[in-house]
């Protein structure tokens, strides 16, 4: 999950959490709950993609040093 669809459920999770009246659906589905969720879900994806892209990152730069320093025999 990229930072885009994270930011996205948070988005939604705020939406659903403080701009829709909690029994919308009746007593069965709580938005604000479902919101709250959503909220939680977004901001461990938007952490797991920073994480995960300074990790990618660095490997990239890492192989391209080694290609500098032992340039592939032609």
């Amino acid at each position: 999950m990229g930072v885009g669809v994270s930011i996205f459920f948070l988005t939604l999770g705020a939406i659903l959490r403080f701009a829709i009246e909690p029994d919308v659906f009746g007593t069965s589905v709580h938005m604000d709950r479902v919101g709250l969720i959503f909220m939680i879900v977004g901001g461990v994806g938007v952490v797991l993609s920073v994480v995960m892209g300074s990790r990618r990152g660095h490997t990239s730069e890492e192989r391209l040093a080694r290609r500098e320093i032992n340039p592939p025999e032609l």
